[in-house]
């Protein structure tokens, strides 16, 4: 593992075919790809879970501008794809429905706190990213 502070780490291993395990934290997600397009659809796709990202942490920030009682929020999410290469999620469009209600003033801090939406902000101002492929090595593979 890195020694910077703040560095995080997941990794993904394949499990067969299209399907892939996420270890995160102890914990695990299964990623897979629809039938029609080659996979067992045994889990979400990688880019089902990146707008389930998006849309958890919006769900997350309006939850607490609910305060202790002021319920859970419903997130509804739409995206679209691009037409064209590259190949990316072109639109996402996402409702935030607070409970039956919910005060003026309450919607209004919700409206206030997903702005604060690590995931979006992320998405507002990308991160430098790095992407390089070796052959398999111990520096990758760790005791248990």
């Amino acid at each position: 593992m890195r020694e910077e502070a703040g560095v995080r780490e997941l990794t993904v291993t394949g499990i067969g075919g299209d399907r892939h395990r996420v270890s995160v934290r102890g914990h695990q997600l299964l990623v897979d790809q629809p039938v029609d397009a080659g996979g067992t659809d045994a889990g979400p796709t990688p880019v089902e879970l990146f707008v389930a990202s998006l849309a958890s942490c919006v769900a997350h920030y309006a939850r607490r501008a609910l305060g202790r009682d002021g319920g859970s929020p419903t997130v509804h999410c739409h995206w679209t794809m691009s037409y064209t290469p590259p190949w990316r999620v072109s639109s996402i469009d996402i409702d935030v429905v607070a409970p039956a209600g919910t005060a003026s003033a309450r919607l209004d801090a919700v409206r206030r706190a997903v702005t604060h939406c690590t995931v979006h902000n992320t998405l507002q101002d990308p991160p430098t990213v790095r992407i390089e492929a070796a052959v398999d090595d111990a520096q990758w593979h760790r005791a248990a």
